[in-house]
């Protein structure tokens, strides 16, 4: 039926994204992100079909929250892929102790170099409002 087909590809977003998590690989990951996607175009594309049925008036409302849902979903796969794509990172287990360590090294390094930016932008707001102006009297 429409509904259990509905159900088994909604479940396959969340199986999926777990199989890919697991596997241990960002291509990986990356590949059953992809199957997610297209399950939640699936259950999207099933409801759309649903609103044009006859009978399933009174549910047009539900249907339309649950399509918009689908298609938030679908967004979220598509940035976390994008994220992924763009990582010089290729997954949990190629990682070393020596590369998590450059990892955190980079991580906390950019962590300073942000806090010290905030800094001086704070000494300089401050330094503008205490130091008197030229031809201004103290």
């Amino acid at each position: 039926s429409l509904r259990d087909q509905i159900e088994r590809a909604a479940v396959s977003v969340s199986n999926n994204i777990a199989e890919g998590f697991e596997r241990g690989t960002t291509q990986e990951l990356l590949t059953f992100l992809s199957i997610a996607r297209g399950s939640a175009g699936e259950v999207r594309s099933m409801l759309c079909l649903l609103e044009r049925l006859l009978g399933f008036a009174d549910l047009k409302s539900e249907i339309s929250n649950l399509k918009s849902v689908c298609e938030g979903i679908s967004r979220q796969l598509h940035g976390w892929a994008n994220s992924l794509q763009n990582t010089e990172i290729k997954g949990p287990r190629y990682l070393t102790d020596k590369s998590r360590r450059t990892v955190v090294a980079i991580r906390d390094r950019r962590e300073f170099l942000e806090e010290l930016r905030r800094s001086r932008e704070h000494s300089e707001e401050h330094h503008q409002t205490t130091t008197p102006r030229k031809n201004e009297r103290r």
